[in-house]
């Protein structure tokens, strides 16, 4: 039997090829063959998909985070000469300090700065995970225009306007604050070409931020997908195993997940879809739910390579 391993992260637990090796230790150990393919859907965590299946070279950077603290921040260098900065890399959300009105997305600017000096072939944005809803305010400091193709990669079809109310209760904003980010956002006449463009809402506005300053948005998990190779390695395979951490109703609104199911279910390879916990199911997909303990993760991913070769027997 021979098995295609791609799960993207089970966040805050294990990273995308280490939940890709466990799963294919299982298969192993059960007696099946495994490929290893970790996927993402374009926000934080795809630089890392990427370096483990096609290589390349991390390049670091001094840079702000959202609240003005220096730290490192790595880019990826891929192989080809693009170059991809991951937004939660720079300002990450940190559940200790939410402060949606002060958040500043400088940093990103910064790091966006650093790989655009090394005169990359291209630039790859991945958003999300990050404490800012200031609309790519800061970022508009630092960076004044891409002078190289970009694109930017997006898990979510929210716009500009739309986000304070999706996104900033998350980042810690009260209905008091949401109602000021609101008429932040509308009073960005920098941005008024690009208030409605799908996914310009992603990371607080850095969408919108970005496409303003004339990036193409995509939709992540199906350009890192083909970034992988994903099709390719459909041929030949019996089995594809993907899942992530939380299957829930967002799962099939973007995640990386949904894309592989729809991808194998073209190629007519049965896939399982697991994940740590299983709010709802993907509808049409065998959904396989594991412990729910995070201490447990990777040995119940092994259980389940091993589990799903021993039903094939």
């Amino acid at each position: 039997m021979r098995v295609l391993a791609c799960p993207a992260s089970l966040k805050g637990v294990l990273t995308a090829p280490a939940a890709a090796a466990a799963l294919a230790d299982g298969v192993r150990a059960g007696g099946g063959e495994a490929v290893e393919l970790p996927v993402a859907d374009g926000g934080d965590g795809t630089a890392e998909v990427l370096h483990a299946v096609l290589g390349g070279e991390w390049m670091s950077a001094r840079v702000e985070d959202a609240f003005r603290a220096e730290h490192e921040a790595r880019w990826l260098r891929l192989p080809d000469g693009a170059a991809v900065v991951e937004a939660a890399a720079a300002i990450p959300l940190d559940p200790h300090r939410l402060d949606p009105l002060a958040a500043s997305s400088r940093g990103l600017g910064q790091l966006l700065a650093d790989a655009l000096a090394a005169g990359p072939r291209e630039l790859v944005v991945c958003l999300g995970g990050t404490a800012t809803m200031d609309g790519g305010a800061g970022l508009r400091e630092v960076v004044r225009g891409l002078h190289v193709p970009s694109r930017v990669l997006c898990d979510v079809r929210t716009t500009l306007l739309e986000a304070p109310r999706v996104f900033g209760p998350q980042k810690g904003a009260s209905p008091a604050d949401v109602e000021t980010l609101e008429r932040r956002f509308g009073a960005m006449t920098e941005l008024s070409e690009v208030t409605e463009l799908p996914g310009g809402g992603a990371a607080g506005g850095l969408g919108a931020a970005l496409a303003a300053l004339g990036a193409e948005l995509r939709p992540g998990a199906d350009w890192v997908l083909g970034a992988v190779g994903l099709r390719g390695r459909l041929e030949g395979v019996d089995l594809v195993v993907t899942g992530e951490g939380r299957v829930d109703a967002t799962t099939r609104e973007g995640k990386a997940p949904a894309a592989v199911a729809r991808a194998a279910r073209a190629a007519g390879v049965r896939c399982v879809v697991f994940g740590g916990v299983v709010e709802s199911p993907l509808p049409g997909v065998e959904t396989v739910a594991l412990s729910g303990d995070p201490a447990a993760a990777a040995a119940d991913l092994r259980e389940l390579g091993r589990d799903l070769v021993a039903q094939s027997n």
